[in-house]
């Protein structure tokens, strides 16, 4: 991990990090470069088509090669099979509503024995993710209620974008409250971006990356933690990183359990990018909960790349987003 700004040498990952004075040249060029995508207006062909879930915006784009292959009405199709995937996930494990499997499972109605394959297998991925972690990424609250929000966005991610690939939609990008997971390339050039939860609040509770193409690549653009209408940075989703899931506390306070014996995470705002949303996903709330230590173990240990706001406003970046353009 490099120290952006930092007045003082850090060691992040085992690796000594010298001082500097400001944000280094290739993110400050991709500060620029959002923000003049941010405030360009192009005409798009295909514009991204959206729903609500889970508490959040799910925002579907098509390459233009893909969405003039299959037409209008086969991408309308499309994202009512993405939305009926979101629905299934959160009927069965959202706490919010009293008829899920969880909420039954929560009241002692069922036992989690006796509940469906896939709340069992979510349940094992959580536990499997909380051995990974060491315990940081847990599948359950403060009292003892289980609670899978933490895979169950990215699994319903994952599963759209994989039904979207089997009906040969090759090119696409899903942003659900700003998890954002993609395949291929955007084939078009669209000269604006977008956040993936409007004014809604998102499932991690972030500021909200935003999907931005202005050159054939998918783009996220992060956005500050203070300043929404700020951009971090803008960061290509090249292979084999596909998928950028945000934590923190910018939107919802704090809200993630730490393991830093009470205290409060040093960081306001962590951005993953990984090889699958679920990896993302898990380990952005692992890093928030676990704080520096869990930062150096998680990209010792996995092949991502991170962006994380400490709290005085101070930037980490690994080197693979230091040398983003």
């Amino acid at each position: 991990m490099a120290a952006i700004g930092s007045d003082h040498e850090r060691t992040l990952a085992g690796s000594p990090v010298r001082p500097a004075p400001g944000l280094p040249h290739a993110v400050e060029s991709a500060r620029v470069a959002a923000r003049t995508a941010a405030r360009a207006s192009v005409d798009r062909t295909w514009p991204a088509l959206t729903f609500e879930t889970m508490g959040t915006m799910v925002s579907l784009r098509l390459a233009d090669s893909d969405a003039h292959t299959v037409g209008e009405s086969a991408r309308v199709e499309a994202a009512e099979l993405a939305k009926a995937m979101f629905r299934r996930w959160d009927e069965r494990f959202s706490l919010y509503r009293d008829d899920s499997e969880l909420s039954r499972i929560a009241r002692g109605d069922i036992r989690l024995t006796d509940s469906s394959a896939s709340v069992r297998d979510a349940y094992a991925l959580a536990l499997t993710w909380r051995d990974r972690s060491n315990g940081v990424f847990t599948p359950h609250r403060a009292d003892g209620v289980i609670d899978l929000s933490g895979v169950v966005k990215a699994l319903a991610i994952a599963e759209a974008g994989a039904a979207l690939t089997s009906r040969g939609l090759l090119n696409w990008s899903i942003n659900a409250g700003g998890d954002v997971l993609v395949s291929g390339e955007p084939e078009g050039r669209f000269g604006a971006w977008e956040f993936g939860d409007g004014a809604m609040s998102t499932g991690h509770g972030v500021a909200v990356p935003a999907v931005v193409t202005e050159h054939p690549e998918w783009v996220v653009a992060i956005v500050n933690p203070a300043d929404r209408g700020d951009v971090l940075a803008s960061v290509p989703l090249r292979h084999p990183l596909r998928a950028v899931a945000t934590s923190g506390s910018a939107e919802r306070g704090e809200h993630i359990w730490t393991a830093l014996n009470g205290e409060l995470s040093p960081f306001r705002q962590v951005s993953v990018f990984a090889a699958d949303i679920v990896t993302a996903d898990v380990l952005a709330t692992a890093i928030v909960a676990g704080g520096e230590a869990t930062l150096n173990e998680m990209t010792a240990r996995f092949a991502i790349d991170v962006l994380a706001v400490l709290r005085d406003g101070q930037l980490l970046a690994t080197p693979g987003l230091r040398r983003a353009e």
